[in-house]
């Protein structure tokens, strides 16, 4: 082979491989980009657990002004609280979780919060969908999960439970607001508290009210009768009057 035609083909090999260096090296700076979760103490119905999460910035241009945090089975928004988050953020509990946020962060840095779980589902692994909002309004969702043995590209954060202390039982789900007695009884639950004399008192009542429309139909008959008799009367003296002249 020629000289030239050899450089010709190293250059090509050199390319080819810097592009695909490249692209492996774009792809793991994505992937490394993610969200993550941690327990001070991963095992199954413990109690008092602060769990610690991290958003991995990746804009290169704007930070974090939000998290909203899907909850597992097991765990529900009541029974979460706030324990540290980013200066200025506040806590908010959502109907399946809840939302962090204030204040966007500078460009690069990572969102950590912690919350404190009332007590921690029976379960091997639980999952904490993740969607992350930056102050230009872009929107990662870190919600998918393992099928099928393949890794998902977004995957959720994920925390492995170590097996529950012998012993060890489920404290209850915290009272939530529909378990709540209304302040405003139902109209079915007044009808069946209404005293018996309210209805004795609303028969009256009707009772009254029949005997005063059936007067005011007889007087007005008796007023049509004397209306007609005044007219008759009337009518026989015109006549009277015309005859005789």
């Amino acid at each position: 082979m020629p000289t030239h035609h050899f450089g010709r083909a190293t250059r090509r090999i050199g390319l080819v491989g810097a592009a695909a260096l490249t692209a492996t090296l774009a792809m793991a700076g994505t992937a490394s980009a993610h969200a993550e979760v941690e327990a001070d103490t991963p095992q199954a119905l413990a109690e008092n657990v602060t769990l610690t999460f991290v958003s991995e910035a990746e804009s290169s241009s704007a930070g974090f002004t939000e998290l909203r945090i899907v909850l597992p089975d097991g765990i529900a928004p009541a029974d979460v609280s706030l324990d540290e988050a980013p200066k200025g953020w506040t806590f908010k509990a959502t109907a399946d979780g809840y939302t962090v946020g204030g204040a966007a962060l500078k460009t690069g840095v990572d969102a950590e919060h912690k919350i404190k779980v009332r007590q921690l589902p029976d379960a091997k692994e639980i999952a904490f969908k993740t969607v992350e909002t930056y102050s230009d309004g872009e929107v990662s969702r870190w919600i998918e999960l393992p099928s099928g043995g393949e890794e998902p590209e977004q995957p959720a954060p994920l925390l492995e439970l170590k097996a529950a202390a012998p012993g060890a039982k489920p404290v209850g789900t915290s009272p939530t607001p529909s378990a709540t007695p209304s302040a405003t009884p139902s109209a079915a639950s007044t009808a069946a508290t209404e005293p018996a004399g309210t209805a004795t008192t609303s028969n009256t009542a009707t009772e009254e009210d029949d005997g005063m429309s059936s007067g005011v139909v007889v007087g007005a008959i008796v007023v049509a009768l004397l209306v007609l008799g005044g007219g008759a009367w009337w009518l026989v003296k015109r006549r009277a009057a015309t005859r005789s002249n």
